[in-house]
């Protein structure tokens, strides 16, 4: 079998992992099994067949709308399902290895369903930093990052306490220093004034193109600190590259 063959199974495998992910995105709190239950319309509550479950697809060829009840789907569910196949093969792309990509993988998996839940429900769910804290201090255990994450998430936890939680969670925080860990000095700092370029730009561009939004209006940060990650992690994006790498 050919690495081609392999990277379109990850992309596959990645959809699949992100359907997943939608369905623990909107059972998360309400008491419902992700693992247990059939999925079904969020407005009319049909339980869903096959067909309308394929990654991508179904969403694409029901046009948006429940086949039962004709309301709208939400866009979250095609966005994260091909950020996800994105994700896996560039993971796959980057850590063809199987325990390599595995790590990865879960890695940002979770990354993924942190920023689509801070996206939805403007808070970072503690119960994903666990599983995220246990990884990202094994690999700084293994790569040698420990201050890494202590000195890039000491500000987010000194504005956090500052602004009493008003300019940013405590979560950030925390987020930011599993990321430390993970990304090393350099490009953990090239991560996070990228996140915050983006998220000003965004911010402004939300305060001129929508009335509902005022200075405010609360616009989550996970996102784009993540989204910082991945220019550094995938793309290999470093504004620093006299610091060292790993710290």
């Amino acid at each position: 079998m050919t690495p081609t063959f392999f990277a379109a199974l990850s992309a596959v495998f990645g959809a699949a992992l992100g359907s997943y992910l939608n369905v623990v995105l909107f059972r998360f709190g309400t008491g419902k099994s992700s693992l247990r239950g059939r999925s079904q319309c969020q407005h009319c509550k049909t339980a869903l067949r096959a067909g309308d479950l394929v990654p991508v697809f179904s969403y694409v060829f029901l046009r948006g709308k429940c086949r039962y009840c004709r309301s709208h789907i939400s866009f979250q569910y095609p966005v994260v399902e091909i950020a996800a196949a994105v994700l896996a093969l560039l993971i796959y792309l980057q850590h063809p290895g199987f325990l390599v990509f595995s790590f990865w993988l879960l890695v940002w998996m979770i990354l993924l369903f942190i920023a689509a839940y801070d996206t939805r429900y403007k808070i970072i769910s503690a119960s994903a930093f666990l599983p995220l804290g246990a990884l990202a201090l094994g690999f700084a255990a293994m790569q040698g990052t420990f201050f890494s994450g202590i000195m890039l998430s000491a500000p987010l936890f000194v504005a956090s306490l500052l602004s009493r939680g008003r300019a940013m969670g405590f979560g950030d925080g925390f987020l930011e220093l599993s990321l430390g860990w993970l990304l090393g000095l350099s490009a953990g700092l090239t991560a996070l004034m990228l996140a915050f370029w983006t998220g000003g730009v965004v911010g402004i561009a939300l305060l001129l193109s929508q009335k509902r939004y005022t200075m405010k209006s609360e616009v989550p940060l996970a996102p784009f600190l993540i989204l910082g990650a991945a220019a550094v992690h995938f793309f290999h994006v470093d504004f620093f590259p006299s610091l060292p790498s790993l710290f």
